[in-house]
């Protein structure tokens, strides 16, 4: 070997240091074309970056391999944390006992990744305060881990020699499910970083199988099965077009807020409490609690606040209590709060990873594709293994057999020769055996030479061939591997896949912050205002009666959420009904629901708050109408109710004065109200649609008030398997919002028709066609009846819909249609 000659190129110790790496991580170099100053820093960056196939930097990869070596698996009792730290540093990491025990913490926080990767026991801290020290808490593997390092003894990764070059460690672990993308990590090299966001695993795993089998697919694609990061603190992620951008380039912002309940505080006199039950990744409560405290009594650009708690605990998990001030709005101060608090934070997205030991910024896809190569990688290699074991095991039991056929002249061979070597090339001669079968065949015991044996060892021979054939199979065919890949992958989502934690508010980030941010003063008065209902199940309120907003800016054309179902008139302070299909009413504050911006042109609800947040519903109920209580209600017949079975009613507003929640129809075994329409003088006209596109209208002077108790009375009758899809309280009178539509769907076709095309018929009657049916089509999906229609997807997307059809029983025009339909309320 030719003897390197002097350079003048050195390493810069300091590098070393600022990165923490130490010098045995770098072992001699012989090679005279290797450049020094290019392995350092290699070393260097890869501890401190991840390596995009496990998803594991060098100092957590040697923790769970130390583990694993040890035998501290899942079914192992605990030991002590410092025992674990002792083993990694001994032999495999030597660098300090306090970073590695901060690696090993890290892994074990079901609050900082979403599939922990060491079991604690004790206190592992949380996200304000450290954990103990490593004498006092004790770890094991948790299963997640065992997927990661459970194919290691089958040669499915390389290993390299340790610090000292007398151990070996691998390079990468095998990771049955992408680790990288599940639990994310965070990490600083020289002049580089990485800040990798947590995935829910169901999601990540189903993506990864759909890419198995569609090579091609697009980002969009993929996003149908991973819409967003998911974090193991829940809290919201709002503006998704920003993920896309993440996940397209895998550089992005993103930001994310806790999630909160405003309700009345238990006790008190009118005062609301804001409730926080979910906070961003990586905040805890004191953090919150000291910035509020600050920014009440030093900077005291908080105001309204009464008091604050923490009641955190391991049996209710995040409970954080703001106390507001008598007659403050909770949410102008929720806004604040999000302003002004970590209560909403920025999580800066840099996949900056290892991939062959090169930085590289990858996005989802890439991701994804550098996981699944990975493991076509180590399956391929497993199968090698496992068919060579095989191949290895046939190979002493057809030597087996071949002396269980010749058992006589095996023994007396046997007998005769001088030594075993004797004996060995003598079966190897006469018997056509191998070295390996001969010596087999001389270490076996007598007592195995049975008739009964015989049979096990053909019948063992027979499973190895089948195994031996189904293995080779995978090598040699790529669909094969693929297939075992995608099925390995469901078994682990279907083991550990768990509910999605965050909830996700899409649209552009600027658009949705300035659509959450309620307008109008802390100190609210109780001035009249508008509640809304959208089409898709949001409720806020205005922030004064008038529709006018004159310096607002504009909006043009038409938005998310903004097809809307039905408008009341309240006060800000007062209250409204919330009507269910279930046939049951909850009263609910005005003053918590979200106040929308005031901007001209079309409004939008995608800063309002589910209405099945507002009241305890059960599974499958929800809101189908609102009504107000008080004095905006004080002149009106009452509500009007419409049933699926065809059943209308006309309930008095005579609500019971101590009680909440109560019924306002008695309902049939299977029959639900599709439709709850407040009143206001009660000349209104009431529709009926059937499923069979029959249309009936009649005025509401023919339904006769009820009270609470009341079954109601037939509104429409309904032929075989007949059922009402619409009913509604419609208004012909209106020349403000313009002439009622009647909008139909079959899920085929779609038909926008003039109200005034079809005659009224008497309460109880039949009513007459409002669209033929084409071939195929037997029901109509979706009927709507109202001015100014606004169709739109379940999530709130507009749709748009047809040219108005003057014919009352055409067949529509060639439409998927829309899954809502409300109208539009321009401000001017």
């Amino acid at each position: 070997m030719a003897r390197r000659k002097a350079t003048t190129t050195k390493v810069d110790p300091s590098a070393f240091d600022r990165a923490g790496a130490n010098v045995f991580d770098i072992p001699v170099k012989t090679e005279i074309e290797d450049s020094y100053l290019e392995y350092a820093y290699s070393v260097i960056h890869s501890r401190a970056l991840p390596d995009a196939r496990d998803g594991l930097k060098p100092v957590h990869r040697r923790i769970l391999f130390s583990m694993h070596e040890q035998g501290y698996r899942p079914t192992h009792a605990y030991v002590k944390s410092s025992r674990v730290v002792g083993d990694c540093m001994g032999k495999y990491h030597p660098h300090g006992d306090t970073a590695i025990y901060d690696a090993m913490v890290r892994l074990a926080q079901d609050f900082s990744m979403n599939a922990p990767l060491v079991d604690g026991h004790g206190n592992f801290g949380s996200p304000d305060d450290g954990p103990a020290a490593s004498r006092y808490t004790e770890a094991r593997m948790s299963n997640e881990a065992m997927l990661l390092v459970g194919e290691l003894g089958e040669d499915t990764v390389d290993f390299r020699p340790n610090y000292d070059g007398s151990l070996q460690e691998p390079s990468v672990l095998p990771a049955a499910f992408p680790n990288l993308l599940v639990n994310g990590t965070s990490g600083i090299a020289v002049g580089m970083a990485t800040n990798m966001i947590p995935h829910n695993l169901g999601e990540v795993v189903a993506a990864a199988r759909w890419l198995i089998t569609h090579p091609t697919a697009t980002l969009d694609k993929l996003m149908e099965f991973v819409p967003g990061p998911d974090l193991p603190t829940g809290g919201m992620l709002l503006g998704l077009d920003e993920v896309r951008r993440a996940y397209e380039t895998g550089r992005g912002v993103v930001r994310m807020r806790a999630k909160v309940e405003i309700g009345p505080l238990e006790g008190s006199r009118g005062r609301q409490a804001i409730t926080v039950t979910e906070l961003p990744y990586g905040v805890g409560p004191e953090k919150i609690i000291e910035k509020i405290t600050d920014e009440v009594t030093k900077s005291k650009r908080l105001s309204g606040i009464a008091d604050v708690k923490d009641l955190t605990d391991r049996e209710n998990g995040t409970r954080l209590v703001v106390e507001c001030k008598v007659g403050v709005n909770p949410q102008a101060l929720l806004a604040d709060l999000y302003r002004l608090t970590p209560l909403e934070q920025s999580f800066g997205i840099n996949n900056l990873v290892l991939v062959d030991g090169q930085p590289q910024t990858l996005g989802l896809r890439a991701l994804l594709e550098v996981f699944l190569a990975h493991r076509y990688e180590v399956v391929t290699r497993r199968t090698r293994f496992r068919r060579r074991k095989r191949e290895e095991r046939l190979h002493l039991v057809e030597g087996l057999l071949k002396a269980l056929l010749n058992i006589d002249k095996v023994i007396k061979l046997i007998r005769g020769s001088e030594n075993a070597q004797a004996a060995k090339d003598g079966l190897m001669t006469q018997f056509a055996l191998s070295e390996i079968q001969a010596t087999y065949i001389l270490d076996t015991p007598l007592r195995r030479l049975t008739r009964y044996d015989k049979i096990e060892l053909e019948s063992e021979q027979e499973r190895l061939r089948a195994e031996i054939a189904e293995l080779s199979t995978i090598l040699d065919d790529d669909a094969v591997l693929k297939k075992v890949v995608s099925t390995e992958l469901a078994a682990v989502a279907k083991d550990l896949a768990a509910e999605r934690r965050t909830a996700l508010i899409d649209g552009d980030l600027k658009e949705v912050l300035a659509a959450s941010r309620p307008a109008g003063p802390l100190e609210v008065a109780d001035d009249p205002c508008q509640v809304i209902l959208s089409a898709t199940g949001l409720v806020a309120r205005t922030a004064a009666e008038s529709e006018e907003a004159s310096e607002a800016r504009r909006r043009k054309g038409r938005t998310n959420n903004d097809a809307v179902a039905t408008v009341v008139h309240s006060t800000a302070r007062g209250q409204i009904l919330l009507v269910t299909n279930r046939g049951r009413a909850f009263k609910t504050d005005v003053l918590p629901l979200p106040v929308l911006p005031e901007q001209s042109g079309t409004v939008s609800l995608s800063g309002g708050m589910a209405a099945t947040e507002l009241a305890p519903l059960e599974k499958g109920e929800k809101v189908v109408g609102i009504a107000p209580l008080g004095a905006q209600g004080a002149e009106s017949p009452g509500l009007a109710l419409g049933t699926r079975q065809g059943v209308v009613k006309v309930c008095a507003p005579e609500w019971p004065v101590r009680s909440d929640e109560f019924e306002v129809i008695g309902l049939k075994d299977g029959d639900e109200v599709v439709g709850a329409t407040w009143l206001a003088d009660g000349t209104e006209t009431l529709a009926f649609v059937s499923s069979d596109a029959s249309l009936l209208r009649f005025a509401a002077t023919l339904v006769r008030p009820q009270g609470l108790k009341g079954g109601g009375m037939a509104g429409i009758n309904l032929a075989g398997e007949t059922e009402v899809v619409f009913f509604g309280a419609v208004r012909t009178d209106d020349e403000e919002h313009g002439e009622p539509m009647v909008v139909t769907s079959t899920g085929t076709a779609v038909k926008v028709t003039p109200f005034a095309e079809y005659p009224a018929k008497g309460r109880a009657t039949g009513g007459v066609r409002a669209q033929r049916f084409l071939k195929g089509d037997n029901r109509l999906r979706l009927a709507w009846i109202g001015p100014r229609p606004a169709g739109a997807t379940d999530r709130g997307v507009p749709v748009e819909l047809p040219e108005v059809d003057p014919r009352r029983d055409g067949s529509g025009s060639a439409h998927p249609g829309p899954d809502v339909v409300g109208h539009l309320i321009e401000r001017g």
